[in-house]
């Protein structure tokens, strides 16, 4: 009686349009990507942020090797008021030519040593005097005492 109940059809009658159950595609196969070449090549991002920075020479006893100090402005983290933060920075210095005192720019390079991986490149020296506007002595107007006299 249980076998008039459950009258599955012969397996042959039984027709699955699936390309796995007919041995089409199989799940271990991985799907070949299309690749598409595109005749303009885009150059890879360069992040160009600390490449140089300008500083004050606080040491250079040290042989081909001068401390930097630099001094940034950044706001303060809590009183959001912005603050003097400095940090020193050691960078190669070949001729030995930088003294204390010396305005050098760090330029970025190759890690020389395991702290240095800045070049020192002389900065000109700032001129004291400052080019302004020439203010003319005289406005070749008469002035009130002069014009009483005449």
């Amino acid at each position: 009686m249980s076998a008039s109940l459950l009258q599955l059809p012969p397996l042959q009658s039984l027709k699955i349009r699936s390309n796995f159950f007919n041995g089409g595609a199989s799940l271990l196969k991985k799907p070949t990507p299309t690749i598409s070449i595109s005749t303009t090549a885009t150059p890879p991002l360069q992040i160009k942020a600390m490449r140089t920075m300008q500083g004050k020479v606080v040491c250079s006893t040290n042989d081909k090797t001068v401390a930097v100090e630099v001094v940034r402005l950044a706001p303060h983290p809590k009183y959001k008021r912005r603050v003097r933060i400095k940090k020193k920075f050691q960078a190669h210095d070949p001729e030995n030519q930088f003294k204390v005192g010396d305005v050098v720019q760090l330029e970025k390079s190759r890690p020389i040593s395991k702290t240095k991986s800045f070049l020192a490149i002389a900065v000109p020296p700032r001129s004291s005097v400052r080019t302004s506007h020439a203010v003319p002595t005289e406005l070749g107007l008469p002035l009130e005492g002069a014009a009483a006299t005449e």
